[in-house]
């Protein structure tokens, strides 16, 4: 059951983040964010 409703936030999860971009930019935006958001925490650590 925890398995189910995991899969079922992942997914709508990314719906969510897939609606958001209605472009291929707008998503190289999105993963170039998050990318950046990465590199920011290793260097804090």
């Amino acid at each position: 059951m925890k398995r189910l409703t995991a899969l079922m936030l992942l997914a709508m999860f990314s719906i969510a983040t897939l609606t958001a971009c209605n472009t291929v930019q707008g998503v190289g935006r999105d993963v170039q964010k998050a990318g950046e958001a990465v590199e920011d925490a290793g260097q804090n650590n």
